[in-house]
């Protein structure tokens, strides 16, 4: 099984997303909110208009007791000179009594609606009913309560109040007489209640209708809602996946929103680009591209699905007692350079390589702390990585590791691990290809500069120096910020590489003009500066067959052939180039092959001191030489001197 190591600290969470289940029933709430609110509401006002027929009711009854009383007042007028003994007695239990009602009555019903609580008495319910009007109504309430109480006062004075001895023929006349006003008040009270309902009942349906207007609204706005956040990504989402499923690989469905469709459409487009990225990592790798390409693949498509800022590949030595970081690509602090050589019983590496078995460690740190043989582990925590996955090779003969890393904690989990391993297996066989197919290469670079190097004799270990010398140089340069983009670890592995390879022109060279004892004449120093040329000119060759391959690898090395003799200020040859026109690569080698001249001793002459060489040099600064590169020399002067004191030829 996979080991992941836990992580110390704690990784970012993401950002919360909305949720479409919430939305939805946020959706059905408030439409139940809305309809409880417009049921709610007709619920109440219809219910107030029940007290609202009582209170119509009430006034059509003090409407009619009032008309009844001066009817019944005119009639009794009528009669009064024509009235016997028995019918005054008629009159009083007749008249008398109804009159009597009907005051009691109308006092009641005035009370009631002054009061605005309407009794049981009134309205046959089991409570009083409180009653809400509207300012007209009350004010024309309080009109005819103070008409009903004029004019209940005048009939006292006129008629008395005490029932058994009222005069009710003068009662009848005052009745009769001003009972009307009192008859218009009730009828502009019953009005003015009516007028206040019609309101009521009109506000209702305003209600009603503003209500259904925005229940449309609100229905239009969630079935836009639903078009745009459910519908539409739906279907753009089966759009996507059937362009997938038709070899589409990599296509990205828009992620229209945040809700579950959003996630599962990310999830998707996550998979496409890891289904792309796995197939245009197959197809470099089955057409045999150099590991460099690859590595920078890796760090320009992974980190969308899998976290890595520097990844390299450790490759095992020739004793098999250490492995050796082959190549690696991303940019960290320091501490991890090329050619670094790890020991293979280091705890993680021996893990990996004898079990055959991933290994994640989220937390370098600690990891280094508790494991004192972890040196690599410690070296990438030196160098600002917080996290790293090894990766057994699968290829049994490579016995290599693949490593990534990454600046954050906790950065890998077991899904990476799967995901991970899925390529380590077709890694393993470019890094093998890679690796056979370099060590040829290298190696015949190797012998077509001891063939030059055989012709010329004089030259000792200076193919080995001025190599190293050239690699110093470039790495030193690579922390200019001019050269920096140019100058990669590649960069400076080719110029170590190729830089032995810059007098390989000599081969086409007659032997009477390079070993010439003598100075040469003006026709045999023309000749002798045709080697850059013929170099050049081999070197292109096998370039355009390789090329024929999909492969480039003597670019650098045409370079450095061709152009090694320029000089800064245009007068050196084969093309008389100057300053910036002169490839980088053999402004350095120039550097380099100067130096190592000047510092070893050859038949013509003793070697020179660094001191005197670096000042000669420093004097051709700008003429001969590139000022940068010379500046670098400076710079890079403590190593230069440590393989010079190494390797020296005195």
């Amino acid at each position: 099984m996979a080991a992941v190591l836990p992580a110390s600290k704690k990784v970012p969470m993401t950002e919360p997303t909305s949720s479409l289940r919430l939305q939805l029933w946020g959706v059905i709430a408030l439409m139940a909110v809305v309809l409880c609110s417009v049921l709610g509401f007709t619920f109440y006002e219809l219910n107030l208009r029940k007290h609202d027929y009582l209170i119509l009711n009430l006034t059509g009854q003090m409407r009619v007791t009032m008309r009844s009383m001066v009817e019944q007042s005119r009639q009794v007028t009528m009669q009064d000179g024509a009235r016997t003994r028995a019918s005054e007695n008629d009159l009083r239990q007749l008249y008398g009594s109804n009159l009597q009602e009907q005051i009691e009555l109308m006092e009641q019903i005035i009370a009631s609606l002054k009061a605005r609580r309407l009794s049981p008495a009134l309205t046959g319910k089991d409570e009083a009913i409180q009653c809400t009007w509207d300012v007209h109504s009350r004010s024309q309430m309080d009109l005819t309560a103070t008409d009903w109480a004029n004019f209940r006062s005048s009939l006292r004075v006129y008629a008395g109040d005490d029932e058994a001895h009222r005069n009710l023929h003068v009662a009848a006349r005052y009745i009769a007489r001003d009972g009307e006003s009192m008859v218009g008040s009730a009828d502009r009270l019953a009005l003015a209640f009516q007028t206040m309902m019609e309101g009521k009942l009109n506000t209702i349906r305003v209600f009603l209708v503003v209500a259904g207007i925005l229940s449309l609204l609100l229905l239009g706005l969630i079935a836009y809602a639903a078009h745009t956040r459910v519908m539409r990504p739906l279907r753009e989402a089966e759009a996507g996946f059937g362009r997938v499923a038709q070899g589409a690989l990599g296509f990205q469905v828009p992620v229209q929103t945040h809700n579950e469709i959003g996630r599962m459409t990310q999830a998707f487009n996550a998979l496409s680009v890891r289904l792309h990225s796995l197939f245009q990592l197959t197809d470099r790798i089955n057409r045999g591209r150099q590991l460099d390409e690859t590595l920078d693949f890796v760090l320009q498509e992974f980190p969308s699905f899998v976290p890595v800022d520097w990844v390299c590949i450790l490759y095992p030595s020739e004793d098999g007692e250490t492995l050796k970081l082959e190549r690696m690509a991303g940019t960290v602090a320091s501490g991890l350079h090329e050619g670094a050589a790890y020991v293979r019983h280091d705890n993680a590496l021996a893990q990996v390589v004898d079990q055959h078995q991933p290994l994640a460690i989220n937390d370098l740190g600690e990891y280094a702390a508790r494991n004192s043989s972890a040196q690599l582990a410690r070296d990438l925590h030196r160098a600002g990585l917080g996290a790293a996955l090894y990766m057994p090779l699968s290829s049994a003969r490579t016995g290599g590791v693949m490593v990534f890393a990454a600046r954050e904690y906790g950065a890998y989990t077991g899904g990476h691990i799967e995901f991970l391993g899925n390529i380590a297996a077709q890694v393993g066989h470019i890094i093998e290809r890679t690796i056979v197919v370099e060590g040829l290469v290298v190696a015949a670079l190797q012998g077509l500069a001891k063939l030059a190097e055989s012709r010329d004799p004089e030259t000792g270990d200076h193919l080995v120096r001025m190599a190293l010398f050239s690699a110093v140089l470039a790495e030193t340069l690579a922390g200019d910020p001019r050269y920096a983009p140019l100058i990669t670890p590649a960069y400076v592995r080719n110029i170590h590489r190729f830089a032995p390879m810059h007098d390989i022109g000599k081969v086409g060279i007659a032997d009477s003009i390079l070993l010439k004892p003598g100075r040469l004449d003006e026709a045999e120093r023309k000749e002798m500066e045709r080697h850059p040329v013929i170099g050049g000119q081999a070197l292109r060759r096998s370039e355009a067959q390789m090329n024929a391959l999909g492969h480039s690898i003597f670019t650098l090395g045409i370079e450095i052939a061709e152009c090694h003799h320029e000089k800064w200020d245009g007068s050196g040859y084969p093309a008389g180039l100057s300053g910036e026109a002169i490839p980088l690569s053999a402004r350095i080698v120039a550097v380099a092959d100067v130096f190592d001249a000047l510092t070893s001793k050859r038949p013509y002459k003793e070697a020179w001191t660094v001191e005197r060489a670096i000042e000669v040099m420093d004097a051709d600064a700008g003429r001969h030489f590139d000022p940068a590169v010379v500046a670098a020399l400076h710079q890079g002067l403590p190593r230069i001197l440590e393989i010079y004191q190494r390797l020296k030829h005195v």
